[in-house]
C-alpha cells in the first residue's frame, strides 16, 4: 500500500531522514520505534506532505505522492492523528469531528460519526462540550476520531499514548486494534514500544534518521537487543 524508497528529508541544514525505506502492507499495523529525535515524526510528516523529501520516492497504492500537497494526500486516503492531539480547543467535540470530514463529498458522514461514537462513547456524551475542556485522554480520542472522520485508507498515528494514564492507554490500544479489524491500515509511531510491538504486524526501529532494524513485531519483541534498548529488559 505504502512504500518509501531511499527517502531523505531535511529541516534546513538538519538531515532528518537518511535514505530510509519502509513498506506498509494493506490491512496491517506497522510501527516505527526509536528514541526522541530518531526521525519517527519526520517520517510521518514526509508521508503527509508537510516535509518534502529531497531524495527518494513515496508511493501510495502504486502512485508517486512525493511532491503532492498535504490536502491532496488526505484526499487520496492518508490521514494523520498528530502528536500532542492538536484539537481545536474553542470548537465543540462535534465541530472538531466534522472538521475531519471536510474533504469528503459522499453522503455517509453520519454513519462514520456513529462508528466513531461506538469506538469512543465518551465523545458522544461530550459532543457539545468545548474540546479544550476535555481531559488528555478524551482529547486523544477526539484526535483519533477526527482523523477517522476523513475515512482514511491509511491512518498515521503519532504517539497516541503520550502522557496518558495506563488504563486509558490500554483502551486506546484496544480501539486501534478494532480500527485495523474494520479494514483501516495503520502506521503507528509510539513511545510505548511494548504496547506497540504487541499489536503490530511489522516494526522498524530508527536511529538518527536511519532504519537500523526491522522485522516481524512479535519476533522483535523477543530480540535481546530490542528488549535491552526499548523494553527495559
Amino acid at each position: 500500500m505504502l512504500k518509501l524508497k531511499d527517502v531523505s528529508a531535511f529541516y534546513g541544514y538538519i538531515h532528518a531522514l537518511k535514505n530510509i525505506s519502509i513498506e506498509v502492507k494493506e490491512g496491517t499495523i506497522v510501527t516505527l520505534l526509536g528514541a526522541n529525535g530518531a526521525g519517527k515524526t519526520s517520517t510521518l510528516k514526509t508521508i503527509s506532505g508537510m516535509l518534502k523529501p529531497k531524495k527518494g520516492t513515496i508511493e501510495f497504492q502504486g502512485r508517486d505522492i512525493s511532491k503532492k500537497r498535504p490536502e491532496d494526500i488526505v484526499s487520496l486516503g492518508i490521514v494523520q492523528s498528530p502528536e500532542g492531539r492538536q484539537v481545536f480547543p474553542e470548537l465543540t467535540v462535534l465541530e472538531n469531528l466534522k472538521v475531519g470530514a471536510y474533504t469528503r463529498k459522499d453522503k455517509n458522514i453520519k454513519n462514520t460519526l456513529i462508528k466513531i461514537y461506538d469506538y469512543f462513547p465518551i465523545l458522544k456524551e461530550r459532543k457539545n462540550q468545548m474540546a479544550g475542556t476535555l481531559s488528555g485522554g478524551e482529547q486523544q480520542m477526539l484526535a483519533i476520531g477526527r482523523a477517522l472522520m476523513a475515512k482514511p485508507k491509511l491512518l498515521l498515528l503519532d504517539e497516541p499514548s503520550l502522557g496518558l494514564a495506563p488504563l486509558i492507554v490500554n483502551n486506546i490500544f484496544k480501539i486501534i486494534e478494532e480500527i485495523k479489524k474494520e479494514g483501516t491500515t495503520i502506521l503507528l509511531v509510539e513511545q510505548n514500544a511494548y504496547k506497540a510491538l504487541a499489536i503490530a504486524d511489522y516494526a522498524y526501529i530508527l536511529e538518527t534518521g536511519k532504519v537500523v532494524l526491522q522485522g516481524n513485531a512479535k519476533e522483535l519483541k523477543s530480540d535481546s537487543k530490542v528488549k535491552s534498548a526499548y523494553l527495559g529488559g
